[in-house]
């Protein structure tokens, strides 16, 4: 069961791995691997996509990514235009409780540390209360060798597993990873596809052909492997985007304008779809969060 696996290369002197990367985009590829992964967008747009589910994220957000669940961090697509000067910067944090530092989580005192990772096997967000503290603390860890390495990583636990039951997990317990590693490759494909096209109208003959499958077989596959239709998946990743839009501080744009722009044909069609996604029409959406941050 395997989904393009990578092996975290483990230095001899250390159990945790720590990473900076500065790069025009993330690893385009749905990928997994059996190490616990943090990471921490300095900068950065895109969509998380974790298991079945999908999450926006933007600079500043840290999410924990379970072992050995399938992920991808899809840059925007502006992010792989040359010319566009963007590129993204992210600090990650490896490490298994199963090999080197299995003798470390057998502790009774990482006990507590144990069980919310067992409840949170598949990883969250971080809230962003939280994000400026841990994100110190993941430097530090860059930083540091040893014993200190090991004394950091061990305060960065006790931070994340101090974190209250109001998170934001990644995917649902269901989810599971059956996938082959040639099947996690075509659905890479299929993914990536549909993160460069959404915006324009995609038909399902077409998406099938990238998959080179006709199009009953395709949605028998799609929905099998990611607990998706075909439709609600693109319509959640058009909505995903119309939120970034309709919340951007530096190019406000109307519903309208948003709607046609991530693909929608008719803005009767955006609110209803919305509001299936979010709970919430657009202006509702709005709304709410323009109360948040009014309080904030």
């Amino acid at each position: 069961m395997k989904v393009l696996p990578f092996t975290i290369l483990v230095p001899a002197d250390r159990s945790v791995v720590s990473e900076q990367i500065e790069l025009p985009h993330f690893y385009p590829y749905l990928h997994r691997h059996e190490d616990w992964q943090l990471t921490w967008v300095e900068q950065g747009e895109g969509t998380l996509i974790a298991g079945n589910n999908m999450h926006v994220f933007s600079s500043g957000d840290i999410f924990l990514v379970g072992a050995n669940l399938p992920h991808l961090f899809k840059s925007n697509p502006d992010y792989f235009n040359t010319e566009s000067g963007k590129s993204i910067k992210a600090h990650s944090i490896y490490f298994s409780t199963k090999n080197t530092l299995s003798g470390l989580f057998d502790l009774p005192e990482l006990k507590a540390a144990n069980a919310f990772l067992d409840n949170y096997k598949h990883g969250f967000k971080i809230p962003d209360s939280q994000c400026k503290k841990i994100a110190a603390q993941i430097k530090q860890i860059h930083h540091s060798a040893g014993m200190v390495l090991l004394s950091n990583f061990l305060s960065l636990m006790n931070m994340i597993q101090s974190i209250d039951n109001d998170v934001e997990v990644l995917c649902p317990e269901v989810y599971s990873a059956s996938l082959t590693e040639n099947e996690g490759m075509r659905l890479s494909r299929i993914i990536n596809f549909i993160m460069k096209n959404y915006h324009n109208k995609i038909d399902l003959e077409d998406i099938s052909n990238t998959a080179y499958m006709n199009p009953h077989a395709f949605c028998r596959y799609f929905k099998k492997h990611t607990g998706h239709t075909f439709v609600s998946f693109l319509n959640e990743v058009r909505v995903n985007d119309a939120c970034k839009k309709l919340l951007s501080e530096k190019n406000p744009e109307s519903i309208a304008n948003v709607a046609y722009k991530v693909g929608f044909n008719s803005v009767n069609n955006f609110n209803r779809v919305f509001k299936s996604v979010k709970g919430k029409t657009p202006s509702e959406y709005l709304d709410a969060y323009n109360k948040v941050s009014n309080i904030n």
